[in-house]
């Protein structure tokens, strides 16, 4: 019995003995199995940290830290916009950056007293920001956009709760009013910025660049899954645009002509100035004007308009001598080619007078455009025909827009002589009244004598520098020829003797031979037919020197006050810029000339607005009596 029960103790001590090491086998396998998932996620996690702080550091490293910095390698900078400084580059628009102050008015803890505080740092209401910060349910409210560095420093000092600042670029034109209605502005239109108005419109798609992309996995509420999958297209940058104007002629320019408007009073003014062999605008100038700087505080919409290309007028005499050149292209006259004068045309129940309202006789046709004789332009029209007169005026670029790189260029209006049977259009178009042509197209005209009888491309753009280095260059382009070389040449002559005898004496500079023609016009009503009373626009368009033109110029001055005739206005102003210019590029004289010539030229150029208000009126009175 007790042999038995001690075999039975030993098989079952036996039994528990082995039933032991099973179990501990059990539990270092599995705790050698969980072991080994451990290992497993750790080298896992030390991939993934690797991972993510070696090659995508960057990108998560703005994720964490800042999402600003990231979201600013999706905006592109947009590109500058350079004018020529001889042959350097001068800045015209870039981009400038600074900072912001916003609000979030959840933060806010005194409404009252941090509307106070911003409201002296920043010079703002006082009653507005606490309607601002007054939200308590509002995440977001702009304080004030561009903060000067005084501000930004007494925002720092302040650590106002809910109130913070952020980095924002704006655009900046150092040149502030220089070129104002050529450049444009960068400004929003309901929830777009963009360029408006001028070269930031018209090559705005190449200013602005391309915007990079963000693509990140997002979880079922839409919020970024921060291990998901993630793809940055970065942004590209804007190309810059250098223009052709001349930072220095385009300042004379813009000096000469305020002053004009503001001596004879005038609504406002027009200046081109161009190349002629190449077409390229060095200078393009209307007065009023306006700072891009501040394009928000300017109430007249006006002033951002560029008159020089969207304002169409009838233009006046100035157009005669696009009809002489017609007429002796066509060899239905010479300069010296006679007819008689009788002061008086009568067409289809009209009779058309001579400005002067005299008959002069016999006279030639240079004399018709010294005296600027409206009978001899329709003498001229009638022997080219209507037909073939249409055809040089649109032969010349009227009547459609000339193609400068520019927005909202208007083409004129020329319709008047489609009805060929209508003698009395095309009789007043012949100088330069029942149709409209712009500065520009007008300018371009007379540069097409200047050059030959070539008529040029308008080119205000040199070239476009692409973010990669490579450059786009803008060559001259030749439209076609108008008319020929002996044309041109003869037509050259004919102006040159409306500045010695005719009407344009005025605009001569002592030692240069210079072509050009004046052109006073009547402002037809915009509401009802006929032409405004006592309203008038003066224009002289000229080049020179005659035999090697180095700049064709329109001066255009709308109704000026105490003058009545372009030789008074438009003639002197043309005159004293065509100096400078000659001037500044070094042009050698081409005429003899003496002391006394130049003090006479400063003399007329230096005249105080009583003198030449009252050289006019005595004018007027002289006429009146021969009337």
């Amino acid at each position: 019995m007790s042999s038995l029960n001690l075999r039975n103790s030993q098989y079952k001590k036996g039994s528990h003995h082995k039933s032991s090491s099973d179990k501990n086998k059990f539990c270092n396998f599995r705790i050698n199995f969980l072991f080994f998932l451990i290992l497993i996620a750790a080298v896992s996690i030390i991939i993934r940290l690797y991972i993510l702080g070696v090659p995508s550091h960057a990108y998560y490293q703005e994720l964490a830290d800042n999402q600003h910095s990231i979201f600013k390698s999706l905006i592109p900078q947009r590109g500058k916009i350079y004018l020529k400084d001889g042959n350097n580059l001068y800045l015209a628009a870039v981009n400038k950056n600074t900072k912001m102050v916003y609000a979030v008015p959840k933060e806010v803890k005194n409404s009252a007293r941090e509307a106070e505080s911003l409201a002296k740092t920043l010079s703002l209401d006082k009653k507005n920001l606490q309607n601002k910060l007054s939200k308590p349910d509002d995440v977001y409210e702009v304080i004030k956009h561009r903060l000067n560095e005084d501000e930004i420093e007494a925002i720092n000092k302040g650590k106002l709760n809910g109130i913070h600042l952020a980095n924002e670029t704006y655009r900046y034109y150092p040149t502030q009013k220089l070129a104002s209605q050529v450049l444009g502005f960068v400004g929003w239109q309901k929830n777009n910025l963009g360029g408006r108005y001028g070269i930031e419109n018209y090559f705005n798609l190449k200013l602005k660049g391309q915007a990079g992309k963000l693509y990140q996995d997002r979880d079922n509420s839409g919020n970024w899954i921060f291990t998901g999958k993630k793809e940055i297209t970065y942004a590209k940058n804007g190309s810059d645009v250098v223009l052709t104007i001349d930072h220095t002629i385009q300042y004379e320019t813009e000096k000469i002509l305020q002053s004009a408007v503001e001596k004879f009073e005038a609504d406002r003014g027009t200046i081109i100035v161009i190349e002629p062999k190449t077409g390229k605008v060095l200078a393009m100038a209307n007065y009023p004007d306006f700072n891009p700087n501040q394009y928000q505080n300017v109430s007249d919409m006006e002033n951002f308009i560029n008159s020089a290309v969207s304002d169409p007028y009838e233009c006046g005499s100035v157009f005669k001598a696009i009809t002489l050149s017609a007429a002796v292209d066509d060899n239905k006259v010479n300069p010296n080619t006679t007819y008689v004068d009788t002061g008086q045309v009568k067409e289809s129940g009209y009779t058309i007078r001579n400005s002067d309202l005299e008959a002069h006789g016999t006279q030639t046709m240079t004399q018709v455009l010294e005296k600027s004789l409206n009978t001899g332009a329709i003498y001229a029209e009638r022997l080219l025909g209507n037909k073939n007169f249409a055809d040089y005026v649109k032969r010349f670029g009227f009547g459609k827009i000339s193609g400068i790189n520019l927005p909202a260029e208007n083409p004129g209006n020329i319709n008047n002589l489609k009805n060929l049977k209508s003698n009395i259009q095309f009789f007043t178009a012949s100088f330069g009244q029942g149709i409209s042509v712009t500065p520009i197209q007008l300018v371009f005209a007379y540069n097409a004598i200047a050059d030959g009888g070539v008529l040029m491309k308008p080119q205000i753009v040199e070239k476009i520098v692409h973010t990669d280095g490579t450059e786009e260059n803008i060559e001259p382009q030749e439209e076609r020829r108008v008319i020929s070389q002996n044309t041109a040449n003869q037509v050259t002559q004919m102006l040159r003797s409306v500045v010695t005898n005719g009407h344009g004496k005025r605009a001569d500079v002592p030692g240069y031979s210079v072509a050009g023609k004046t052109g006073t016009a009547q402002v037809a009503n915009t509401d009802k037919k006929g032409y405004a009373q006592g309203k008038s626009i003066g224009s002289f368009a000229g080049f020179a020197p005659t035999n090697n033109p180095q700049f064709t110029v329109l001066v255009r001055i709308d109704n000026p006050k105490g003058v009545q005739w372009a030789e008074s206005s438009a003639a002197p102003t043309f005159g004293e810029l065509m100096k400078f210019l000659l001037d500044y590029k070094n042009i050698k004289p081409t005429e003899k000339y003496t002391q006394a010539d130049l003090n006479a030229f400063n003399r007329r150029h230096t005249l105080s607005d009583y003198f030449i208000k009252n050289d006019e009126n005595n004018e007027q009175t002289e006429k009146n009596k021969q009337k």
